[in-house]
């Protein structure tokens, strides 16, 4: 026979294999481990060592794993198993091994349960999750199927309004379009009430017409809701260039009525006791007392809080035809609520200077004020049939370094005397006085 060599020890290769539940890693230390039915028979093995033993008593394939890799250097890169490194057992290593490892088995298992139990976990639980991914969603801003386009309806007038009438669809033209846009700016709501004083320090420079037609021109096209006031003092005119109600109470006998008007049981109907509805304007008037002197029609800066009070509580716009007194305190309250502000005036110079003065004062009264005649509007109306156009324009252009925009009114038959309606208006007059309308607006 010849010389015995001792076998290398078999390399151990631990195939990947799911973790086994920790619970039944190794039984109590008092019981031995019973498995259920009969156990097969194993073959006789001569000894039981330090490495039998580790490998009965492994809790985990994990275990066995990292054990392995310790005690087994890795294959040449040849692929030849490189020969093992024989270990020698400690003594009595089998019982307390098996001790060691059960321990590590509990404390591993205990470390991940306090981790997973005391990791900090966001107040609502899955709802923060569904939230934080809602938000991400948004910020995405995935394109909406639903796209909002304003589709503009075809030519109406002139030319390509005519040839549309023939089946065709052409777009409206430059002044179409231009007056379709000013309609839509005159049209819209605004959130809350809105106050537009009309102002001019000269008697006759046009005030109470255009009171009356911008008044029109927002109840026309922006719907019910807009009143035009007469504040003043000195026989204002209002009343007696609009349609008359079914009685002839002016604000003189609102005013003892404001404070039912302003309580909770009041209702938008009561006003009809003192305002004057233009049926064909859809806007209401209220007036003022003419035929009374000044001093029976003056009221003080509290009455106009309250009249201006009821009026924002039931109109969306307001518009104020004010007096020729511009340090009245009944003028200067009108101005505290004004959110806009317009000057009248005509091609007299007289009345386009007096305009003017009154925008430097009020630019040098405080802040708020300035702020209003910076961007107040000026409307500028041809009151002389034989004004020429170069008249027109110098005062035209004499404004337009004071104020935020100037719009100019021809001369218009129906502008002169008596009551004034929109609606009696030469075409391009109309259109003069929507552009007007839609440069207010567009200040609000």
């Amino acid at each position: 026979m010849g010389a015995e060599h001792p076998s290398p020890t078999p390399q151990t290769h631990a195939a990947p294999v799911a973790p086994a539940p920790a619970a039944a890693a190794l039984p109590p230390d008092d019981e031995p481990a019973t498995p259920e039915g009969p156990a097969p028979a194993a073959p006789e093995a001569p000894a039981r060592g330090a490495d039998t033993a580790r490998a009965e008593h492994l809790p985990s394939t994990a275990h066995a794993t990292a054990l392995s890799a310790a005690a087994v250097p890795a294959p040449a890169a040849g692929g030849e198993p490189l020969p093992s490194i024989p270990q020698t057992p400690a003594p009595d290593a089998g019982p307390a091994r098996a001790e060691d490892l059960r321990a590590m088995t509990q404390t591993t298992a205990h470390t991940a349960h306090t981790a997973d139990t005391a990791a900090p976990r966001p107040p609502g639980g899955d709802t923060v999750a569904t939230r934080s991914r809602r938000q991400q969603r948004e910020s995405a801003r995935r394109p909406s199927f639903l796209v909002e386009e304003r589709r503009e309806e075809p030519a109406r007038e002139g030319v390509r309004g005519a040839l549309n009438r023939f089946g065709l669809k052409l777009a409206p033209d430059v002044d179409e379009q231009s007056a379709r846009d000013d309609e839509i700016a005159v049209s819209q709501h605004w959130p809350g009430p809105r106050t537009i004083a009309v102002v001019n320090g000269k008697g006759g420079a046009g005030k109470t017409p255009t009171t009356i037609l911008l008044a029109a021109v927002f109840a026309r096209f922006g719907g019910a809701g807009v009143l035009a006031w007469d504040n003043n003092q000195t026989r204002g005119t209002l009343g007696w260039r609009t349609q008359s109600g079914v009685h002839d109470r002016t604000l003189l006998e609102m005013l003892p009525a404001t404070g039912h008007l302003l309580g909770p049981q009041a209702q938008s109907a009561d006003l009809a006791n003192f305002v004057h509805h233009q049926p064909r304007e859809k806007y209401d008037v209220l007036r003022s007392k003419p035929i009374r002197l000044a001093h029976e029609n003056r009221l003080h800066p509290q009455d106009v809080d309250a009249i201006h009070a009821v009026a924002a509580k039931f109109y969306r716009l307001i518009l104020i035809d004010s007096g020729n007194d511009e340090s009245d305190p009944m003028w200067l309250r009108m101005i505290d609520h004004a959110d806009q502000l317009v000057v009248a005036t005509t091609t007299r110079a007289d009345h386009a200077e007096a305009g003017a003065l009154l925008l430097e004062a009020l630019d040098e009264r405080d802040e708020r004020s300035a702020r209003l005649a910076e961007q107040s509007v000026v409307v500028v109306s041809q009151a002389d049939p034989k004004a020429t156009p170069t008249e027109v324009e110098t005062v035209v252009a004499g404004y337009r370094a004071l104020a935020r925009d100037v719009i100019a009114i021809p001369f218009d038959h129906e502008m002169v005397d008596g009551h004034l309606e929109y609606g009696a208006l030469a075409r391009r007059t109309q259109r003069a006085w929507l552009s007007a309308a839609a440069a207010v607006a567009r200040g609000l």
